[in-house]
């Protein structure tokens, strides 16, 4: 048997030896979208040594960020390195690039990929920021790039990342999940050549073939986010958040599986870890939006009249809807899709889902009994949340 000492010796000897299959990063990026997320983003693959070109829609906004080399409307007083050309020409942003960071809202993914797809750069692969499903044709954020963007190497990017820690350099690490590339080693392929792309002191990337399992995470982190801060704003404490984040990262699981992707990739950095950086900081807009809700303020006063984008709020019925289709009962979902599109109570739709027959935790067991105190858990959610 090998003692700790010689596994040890084994293990020095592994990190210090020549590699011949490192990956090799794209030299030049496309940053698409200018926000605190792309921003961040951009600064990161710049410290990795990327040249980056940061797309804005505003021709305004991106002269001034690169007369100050600060987004301050978005990160305050962070710098933004030389390596980090800011532009509002969309062609000059792709013009030589040898890859592309999708990074604007889901409500926007399928205009910008098709604007990508005009460009004459077809080898250029596009690797999408944006989280959730698509209304009405319930598709992922991956699959809509594909519809329009048909032939293009398409990857995602997710995990538990605020953009502000981000871009102070926090250490920070994400998954980038990629199909493309299966008939070559697997340092040659998108994904990892993405991940040696923004490796640096302070961003660390994880490499995956789980799309699916990835973007899911995505989508429904966001919804469990609304229903954690709605119970907490309510003046319920950790229990309750703990029972939620559990029970959602079920929910997260069983769609996940269904859509073809990995319980394993659910319990990771895209699945577990965003979770549980979204449903427990102040910093969480969808936190802080279930928060004012569970506080008694109403939906247009929930960030004081400002028009916050709450991805959650559009989730909540996008998940649901695919859910619904795929026959597949997502409660604390369609809890806060019954307050935020519904216009239910919060007592009155907690009441429902805690009231909900008793199950075991592992399917396997197939128990399922009525709740035996259902009348009095409704009486009481419904009398103490606003």
């Amino acid at each position: 048997m090998t003692d700790f000492k010689t596994l040890l010796q084994q293990r020095r000897l592994s990190a210090t030896h020549p590699r011949t299959s490192v990956p090799r990063p794209y030299e030049t990026l496309a940053v698409l979208g200018g926000g605190a997320w792309g921003t961040a983003l951009a600064i990161v693959a710049a410290r990795a040594g990327c040249q980056v070109r940061l797309w804005l829609r505003d021709s305004a906004r991106a002269a001034e960020i690169a007369r100050t080399r600060r987004n301050t409307a978005r990160l305050g007083d962070i710098p933004i390195p030389p390596g980090v050309i800011p532009t509002a020409d969309f062609a000059a942003a792709l013009d030589g690039a040898a890859a592309a960071l999708l990074v604007t809202p889901s409500a926007t993914v399928r205009e910008m990929a098709r604007r990508i797809a005009a460009h004459p750069a077809p080898h250029v692969p596009l690797f999408v920021s944006a989280k959730g499903i698509e209304a009405g044709t319930g598709l992922m954020m991956s699959a809509v790039a594909e519809e329009e963007a048909p032939g293009r190497v398409i990857g995602v990017i997710s995990g538990p990342t605020f953009a502000l820690e981000t871009a102070a350099g926090h250490p920070t690490a994400a998954t980038i999940a990629c199909t493309a590339g299966a008939d070559v080693p697997p340092y040659l392929r998108p994904g990892a050549r993405m991940a040696a792309s923004l490796t640096c002191d302070s961003f660390r990337p994880y490499v995956s073939d789980d799309m699916a399992g990835v973007e899911v995470g995505g989508a429904v982190k966001n919804v469990i986010a609304i229903a954690c801060g709605m119970l907490a704003g309510a003046g319920f404490g950790e229990n309750t958040r703990a029972a939620l984040i559990t029970r959602g990262l079920d929910e997260m699981k069983e769609l996940a599986v269904c859509l073809g992707g990995r319980r394993e990739t659910v319990t990771g950095l895209s699945g577990m870890g965003d979770l549980m950086l979204t449903c427990s900081s102040p910093q969480s807009r969808n936190f802080r939006y279930g928060f004012a809700r569970g506080a008694g303020r109403s939906d247009a006063d929930a960030f004081d009249g400002a028009p916050v984008l709450v991805e959650g709020r559009h989730n909540a019925v996008t998940v649901t809807d695919l859910a619904r289709r795929l026959h597949l009962h997502m409660p604390i979902c369609e809890m806060v899709r019954a307050v935020v599109a519904d216009g239910r109570p919060i007592g009155e739709a907690f009441a429902g889902f805690w009231a909900a027959p008793i199950q075991a935790e592992p399917r396997a067991l197939d128990l399922a009994f009525p709740h035996p105190a259902e009348a009095e858990v409704t009486r009481r959610f419904e009398a103490l949340l606003p």
